[in-house]
């Protein structure tokens, strides 16, 4: 799951079912935007390095976009 955005009290989550609000409580304070969360044992967690390399494969695919456009 993502962290798609935030709104007010609750986190907007992208899943593979679709999107989910959760209230922003549940989550780690650190949480932000485009984070990674896994949930068990009865609570959410961040995953940083998932966080990461999904970071990195849009900033990879977007300069393949723009490479592609430029020539």
């Amino acid at each position: 799951m993502t962290i798609d955005r935030f709104e007010g009290d609750y986190a907007v989550l992208e899943t593979d079912e679709g999107m989910v609000n959760i209230h922003r409580a549940h989550l780690p304070s650190s949480a932000r935007e485009g984070d990674v969360v896994t949930y068990s044992n009865g609570g959410y967690s961040v995953d940083r390095a998932a966080a990461d390399d999904l970071r990195g494969a849009v900033r990879d695919k977007l300069r393949r976009l723009l490479t592609e456009t430029d020539g």
